[in-house]
């Protein structure tokens, strides 16, 4: 009752009033703020949160272009596109990548190589939002799988693109290499050039090696691009504009399918190489080296066990022998010593040496043996290219010596790569006095100049090279380029002569008596490769040359069964055809094939039957 009569109704009033009025403008300041920060927000910077929204709903997307087809001469398909299709991820929208990756193994099964790889992708540099692979090569099955659980994959989506196939997968594999996806380091190669960057903005895939390598910039073709929208989970609603990318260019070969597997046939269970030439224009028909391998499987990536298997076979099957085998010549080098020797003048066609078994320096106790023990008795030069006698040329090489002969050889290509397109080719040993002193520092010996006169010593050759040098002396000495491209898009290349000098001899009948003498290899009576002369359908030019793997001492005798398989000689045939006017040249190397008239010989025959016979047909 007491404390009743004490309150003070006026100041409860008017402190009520006055916190009413406190909150009431604290509540209008708030609505003007908010109300100020919706205009700002809705109006002033109406533009900017307009293209966020815009950019959050439209993509520009580059295009991958279709890469170029490569045909062989007569039209065959060698590399094309085929349909594929893959699982990716875009792991911007993947919500719990272990899970997602785990399930989709329960799925489709995703091995610990795709695992790895997908990681090693995730690594790399990319555009945001862009999708990677984890699985190549689904099945209907597996994409079936794939859509009808695709409401519980947030960021998985199956991409359908075109990856390179390569129908004739083996016959061609070294000449035309493959493609496959693009690496860190290629990336950054990529990378540092902003149009190159462009180029490739979207794509994954890049020529590793051969013609996919050397004519990647005509194959890849020019990136296109559309503006898109896309949903909130990424997937595309409809294609607003686009530019459509340029394919691009189909290139057509000189090579020949029929020469190229039909020396993938006659080389089964062999190691070698075979080129072969077109002699008018240089083109290269046959580049095969045996073994080879499909490299269909490089495209999408290779597996450790297949790629272990590859690299550990002692066959070395992903070594390209056709452009970096460097072999001794052999004896296949003799015809080229003739020319030297008759065209310096130190010797002339009519000339005989008496052939004993063996050959000797002045001064010198060392006996250079022939093949033939017993010597070949009274030969001239075309009897010595006939029956191969070592001495005789033995004694040109000395009388002519390495300051004339070395010359003339480089006039043929031997030391150097003379091709046109083909990448990484070696360009073999071609030795003088100065190289001597320089890598061996050594001065240069007539005892060198005697090996170098039957193709042995330091002289080595790659078969691309000796197959160039046949086709030069088909042509009596005109120099066409060796060349893999015919044409870009149906339009034939006009590739120039370059400034390579033909050759030409002092008497130019001398080309003729060596194209006779290389003849009489096939169809004389000791003729070296008369084995040739059964199934000699068209006329022939030919050498056999066999160069050995281990040394055999001045005394001893060779013999094949007492070494390993691998450490018997190997076995060279050059040959050109027809003899009076030569349209092929072909050059074989048989690794440890011993006799060149058994083995490299009826090959270089068989592919020689079939390109000659298919022109006529």
């Amino acid at each position: 009752m007491w404390e009743h009569s004490f309150r003070d109704k006026a100041a409860e009033t008017r402190l009520f009033r006055s916190r009413a009025i406190t909150l009431a403008v604290f509540i209008l300041l708030m609505i003007s703020i908010l109300v100020w920060r919706m205009a700002y927000l809705q109006i002033t910077l109406h533009d900017k949160y307009k293209d966020l929204s815009e950019n959050n709903r439209i993509q520009l997307q580059p295009i991958a272009p279709n890469r170029g087809l490569i045909y062989d001469r007569n039209g065959v398909l060698l590399a094309e596109n085929v349909p594929s299709y893959s699982l990716v991820l875009v792991p911007e929208r993947v919500t719990d990548m272990d899970k997602t990756i785990e399930f989709l193994d329960t799925l489709i099964g995703v091995s610990e190589r795709d695992r790895e790889q997908f990681d090693k992708r995730k690594k790399l540099r990319r555009r945001p939002f862009e999708p990677i692979v984890l699985r190549h090569k689904l099945s209907e099955e597996e994409i079936a799988q794939v859509m009808v659980n695709r409401m519980y994959l947030p960021g998985v989506d199956v991409e359908a693109q075109l990856v390179r196939h390569y129908p004739l997968g083996e016959s061609f594999a070294h000449v035309l290499g493959y493609v496959g996806r693009i690496n860190q380091k290629e990336q950054a190669t990529l990378d540092a050039d902003a149009e190159t960057k462009r180029r490739y903005s979207a794509t994954q895939y890049i020529g590793k090696l051969g013609v996919e390598k050397r004519y990647e910039a005509d194959l890849h073709g020019e990136v296109g691009y559309q503006k898109v929208e896309t949903n909130a989970r990424g997937r595309i609603i409809q294609v607003l504009e686009q530019q459509d990318p340029t394919p691009g260019q189909d290139i057509t070969l000189h090579l020949d399918s029929r020469l190229q597997t039909l020396a993938q046939k006659e080389m089964k269970g062999m190691r070698g190489a075979l080129v072969a030439i077109e002699v008018a224009t240089g083109g290269i028909l046959s580049l095969y080296s045996n073994p080879s391998f499909d490299p269909n499987l490089f495209v999408t990536g290779i597996s450790h066990k297949d790629y272990s298997d590859l690299r550990d076979n002692p066959d070395l099957p992903l070594f390209d022998r056709t452009i970096r085998g460097q072999y001794p010549p052999a004896s296949t080098l003799k015809p080229f010593i003739g020319l030297a020797a008759v065209n310096s003048g130190i010797t002339n066609w009519g000339e005989t040496i008496d052939d004993q078994g063996w050959f000797q320096l002045e001064n010198d106790e060392r006996l250079y043996r022939d093949w033939k023990r017993t010597g070949h008795g009274v030969v001239n030069l075309e009897r010595a290219i006939v029956e191969s006698c070592d001495t005789y040329f033995y004694e040109m090489a000395v009388r002519a010596g390495i300051d004339t002969i070395s010359p003339f050889l480089a006039q043929f290509g031997f030391g150097r790569d003379m091709t046109l397109d083909v990448i990484n080719a070696l360009p073999g040993l071609l030795p003088d006095r100065d190289w001597k002193r320089a890598r061996r520092k050594s001065f240069w010996y007539a005892g060198d100049t005697v090996n170098l006169g039957i193709g042995q010593g330091f002289m080595l050759v790659t078969p691309l090279q000796l197959a160039t040098a046949t086709s030069v002396l088909a042509s009596h000495g005109e120099w066409k380029v060796p060349r893999l491209i015919y044409a870009h898009d149906d339009v034939i290349d006009e590739v120039p002569h370059g400034d390579i000098p033909d050759i030409e001899l002092n008497n130019v009948k001398d080309w003729d008596r060596m194209s006779n003498a290389m003849s009489k290899v096939i169809t004389g009576t000791h003729g070296t490769a008369r084995r040739l002369l059964s199934r000699l359908d068209f006329p022939i030019a030919g050498k056999t040359g066999t160069a050995q793997v281990v040394g055999i001492k001045q005394d001893e005798e060779y013999d094949s069964e007492s070494l390993k398989e691998r450490l018997r000689d190997h076995a060279l045939f050059i040959a050109f055809a027809p003899v009076d006017k030569p349209e092929i040249a072909v050059a074989v190397v048989i690794e440890n094939g011993e006799s060149a008239g058994r083995t490299a010989g009826p090959i270089a025959q068989s592919i020689i039957n079939e390109y000659l016979g298919g022109a006529e047909g």
